[in-house]
């Protein structure tokens, strides 16, 4: 027992060193550290609660009196050093992400949300949910399920999180675009904690499959996101929602899918069949997405994606079609009328690393008429927001901000027409 103690102690302290150090240049490592890094961050109090716990039984029954447990009691002090740190700094949070929102949307962007939607703004998370990580139904929310948008079978299936009270003028609509390289993922498995805080509040969620490689190549992908959002032009409103707002999310391949649908409205070859539908967003919350498979900046030497991305998403090599490849960069499409962006990347994410983000959001704001927000979170690995932590919670209300200011912003341009 003394020897299972030592050897947990270790693992325990191996992870909070992941989490707390950021280390990208790792190559065939990457995943293994990513888990750990990832696991060990957003859930710290959680880990302390049972390497303490284990302690205080093994105390108990006197394994702690053999000197292997003692070190490994050493170790696992260590450890909670490192977690309590973590954990301080998912707290802090708000301190990165509220300045963000003052720089793009203004000092008093909460004035200019309407008085009756004031009470939706959350600032302080509740410890029940981040304490239990993976419960994310909410009171007065309701699903939709397995609802067919287009003719690819299951992978053109969506789901629609309703709320159960009326809201006048419609549901604004929140597109949800998982990730998963482009190759895995199901619309169940992201974004929860987002989808389910925002229809509590009188917003309309809906999550889509889409087509996968290498079954599909792209541009299959994003021709089907916007398959999804003309679907929801046509038929939201048989559920409340207004299909005059829909707003956009996603994370790491659905980052690179939102930003690019937000970027790209109405491109005629990328709606076969639907060209007049109107595809414009009216705003967009990428999550640590992949913006330039160019990689024109040389953010990725010695670690790019290049080869996978050729073989399995683009199913070419960039010099056999640059132009597909250039095409499929958000980054090449950043222009003046792009809508309101909050771009959210962690500054220890190891598979899709923070100055893309940083380049991404510097050119946007160069040149965007609308507000572009930037929240880059030290400490947060990739995937950070898929279920419930307290970096989660406080990323997910100033989300809520963001998107609230958007929709108060697009009702005054539609009272002024």
């Amino acid at each position: 027992m003394a020897g299972l103690y030592f050897s947990l102690a270790l693992l325990a302290l191996y992870c909070s060193v992941t989490a707390i150090f950021q280390a990208r240049r790792l190559y065939w490592f990457v995943p293994v550290y990513f888990f750990s890094a990832w696991l060990c961050g957003e859930l710290a109090l959680i880990h302390i609660a049972w390497q303490v716990a284990l302690t205080a039984l093994l105390a108990f029954s006197g394994v702690l009196a053999d000197p292997l447990a003692q070190t490994g009691l050493g170790l696992f002090a260590l450890s909670w050093l490192g977690l309590f740190y973590l954990h301080c700094q998912a707290m802090d949070t708000p301190r990165y992400l509220r300045p963000a929102l003052y720089r793009a949307l203004g000092q008093n962007y909460r004035g200019d949300i309407p008085v009756e939607r004031q009470h939706v703004l959350c600032d302080d998370i509740v410890s029940a949910h981040w304490l239990k990580p993976f419960d994310f139904k909410r009171p007065g929310v309701r699903l939709h399920s397995h609802i067919s948008y287009a003719d690819a079978g299951k992978r053109n299936l969506l789901d629609i999180y309703h709320p159960h009270e009326p809201r006048e003028g419609g549901f604004p609509v929140l597109l949800q675009v998982h990730g998963g390289a482009w190759m895995i993922g199901e619309k169940e498995q992201q974004a929860k904690p987002l989808m389910y805080h925002m229809a509590e509040r009188g917003w309309l969620c809906v999550a889509i499959n889409y087509r996968l490689s290498p079954h599909a190549a792209f541009p299959a992908h994003i021709i089907d996101v916007k398959k999804a959002i003309a679907w929801i032009r046509e038929n939201i409103a048989e559920y409340g929602g207004n299909p005059d707002f829909i707003a956009i999310t996603g994370g790491s391949a659905g980052g690179h899918l939102s930003s690019l649908a937000a970027l790209t409205p109405n491109r005629a070859e990328w709606q076969p069949g639907f060209e007049d539908t109107d595809t414009t967003l009216q705003a967009a919350v990428p999550f640590y997405g992949v913006y330039d498979f160019l990689d024109r900046h040389d953010i990725r030497p010695g670690m790019s994606m290049e080869e996978m991305i050729a073989k399995r998403v683009m199913q070419c090599t960039k010099e056999e079609n640059y132009e597909l490849w250039d095409n499929g960069s958000p980054l090449s499409h950043v222009n003046a009328a792009a809508p309101p962006m909050f771009v959210i990347q962690g500054t220890h994410d190891s598979l899709v690393w923070v100055e893309e983000a940083r380049a991404f959001v510097s050119a946007l704001q160069a040149v965007s008429e609308q507000p572009v927000a930037y929240g880059e979170l030290p400490g947060a690995q990739h995937a950070f927001e898929i279920f419930h932590s307290v970096r989660t919670d406080h990323t997910v209300h100033a989300v809520g901000h963001f998107l609230e200011w958007s929709h108060a912003q697009w009702l005054k341009e539609q009272g002024a027409a």
